[in-house]
């Protein structure tokens, strides 16, 4: 979003008072309801996740206007779940870059992953420089550790860094077992762009969003501070899996133990939302995360979910609603899934609607500060990201003007994001302390982490 955009976003805010509500039913207000009453989301819950709705108001003006919408897709911690057993590829990066500490770590976390799988879980091991080298994918065994620890001692530095070549081979050693498992995925470490093999991020994508199909997540985690964070961050938004970068190399364990729990913890796979809009919505965009138009239609797909994780949505939907109604349904939503524990597919749906008024009064009168608030976070979160973008081209003036942006924005709301403003400041000052390109792209790489977070995405480590 660049200046001029924030100002018009910032000037329908305040036109709108505190920015937007979210309304669940499809019936209009009650007369004796209290202005500026809060109405509970529509919740939808079938097998282990939970969908919850709310819009931008109870009610909506006639003519051109927007709204927002407010999507939770929650899994369920549950009580007595079982350890899941998983199917996983490990694929790591030999590249030249890789050289030294980054390397021996690699190793160090390759090992401690080895040690804590355990028996009826599968593991195949890859390694990547110009060419591709494959440990076979083994149940876990004594004997098959020894071979696995033996393969990672023997990872050397060497050669460009043939990615797509990493993750094909991953993937062809995962999928003579997926239909045994319910869980998995490859877990790729680099901390490079790809030199050959497939080098478009595109279609490096759309190889990920294929694995997906089939049933097998990716996982992207960069290592230092030279590595693509947007087609690692592409990667696991396609793949399903999970994204993380890593300035210190040492955590690699830390980070790998992080992914072992939330795989064998998967509830639900596959986890689609689709939006589909009626006549008086013209469009719809959902602020951070990956979503694909299908006409009237928009398609977001979600990551794996473990017990107790969710994933927070805003959707802007612009309007064009021509005459006064006392009820009309303005998005309709269908989350789709994989219930890993009643090994089933799920489809569970909900509406949203709000009456249709001239009086902007009215409108103004019934909003709702929770979801204003998750509004501001996204569009600080967008200013966010495009400072880290000027902040690794060199150009202070406009990260700094960005960072003041969120600043503002973050302001507006109080005490709703406190926390939100102080990281905001801390990451202001450092940058501006920063006095090479290593702490600029050190902070950069930080404020990237931290808008996907304020996306509410959860994915991120």
């Amino acid at each position: 979003m660049n200046r001029t955009h924030l100002l018009l976003a910032l000037t329908t805010l305040l036109a709108l008072g505190a920015l937007v509500i979210g309304l669940p039913s499809l019936q209009p207000p009650a007369a004796k309801t209290p202005s500026g009453t809060v109405r509970p989301p529509v919740t939808a819950h079938e097998g282990v996740l939970t969908l919850e709705g709310k819009l931008s108001g109870a009610y909506v003006r006639t003519g051109p206007s927007e709204a927002h919408a407010l999507f939770t897709v929650r899994a369920n911690s549950l009580p007595t779940q079982r350890r899941m057993p998983v199917n996983l590829a490990l694929v790591i990066d030999r590249s030249g870059s890789m050289r030294g500490q980054k390397l021996a770590d690699a190793r160090r976390a390759a090992r401690m992953l080895v040690g804590r799988l355990e028996t009826g879980d599968r593991l195949a091991l890859v390694h990547y420089g110009s060419d591709v080298h494959v440990q076979p994918s083994e149940e876990i065994t004594p004997a098959s550790r020894d071979r696995m620890i033996s393969f990672v001692n023997s990872i050397d530095d060497e050669g460009g860094t043939n990615l797509s070549g990493g993750l094909e081979a991953g993937a062809e050693a995962l999928r003579p077992h997926v239909k045994d498992y319910r869980v998995s995925r490859i877990i790729l470490l680099s901390d490079g762009e790809p030199t050959e093999g497939i080098v478009d991020e595109a279609r490096l994508g759309r190889l990920a969003a294929d694995y997906q199909h089939e049933g097998i997540a990716v996982s992207g985690l960069g290592v230092g501070e030279q590595f693509n964070e947007r087609l690692m961050r592409g990667l696991a938004e396609q793949g399903g899996g999970f994204y993380g970068y890593l300035q210190d190399s040492e955590r690699l364990a830390e980070i790998l133990g992080r992914e072992l729990k939330q795989a064998t913890g998967t509830l639900a796979r596959g986890v689609r939302l689709r939006l589909e809009l009626p006549q008086g919505v013209t469009s719809a965009e959902a602020l951070g995360v990956a979503a694909v138009q299908e006409d009237s239609a928009l398609l977001i797909p979600l990551y794996d979910l473990s017990g107790g994780q969710e994933v927070r949505v805003v959707v802007k939907l612009n309007l064009a609603m021509e005459v006064p109604s006392p009820a009309r349904t303005l998005v309709s939503a269908r989350l789709d899934y994989n219930d890993l524990v009643a090994d089933k597919p799920v489809r569970m749906e909900l509406e949203l609607g709000a009456a249709v008024t001239e009086d902007e009064e009215l409108v103004r009168a019934r909003m709702d500060p929770d979801v204003g608030v998750a509004v501001t976070r996204a569009l600080g979160a967008s200013q966010m990201q495009a400072a880290a973008e000027a902040m690794k081209q060199g150009d202070r003036t406009r990260a700094l003007d960005m960072l003041g942006n969120v600043r503002r924005l973050f302001g507006a709301s109080s005490s709703a994001l406190s926390g939100e403003m102080h990281e905001v400041e801390q990451t202001e000052a450092a940058y501006r302390d920063a006095q090479d390109e290593t702490s600029v792209r050190r902070e950069a790489l930080k404020l990237h982490r931290k808008s996907l977070q304020s996306f509410g995405q959860n994915n991120s480590y």
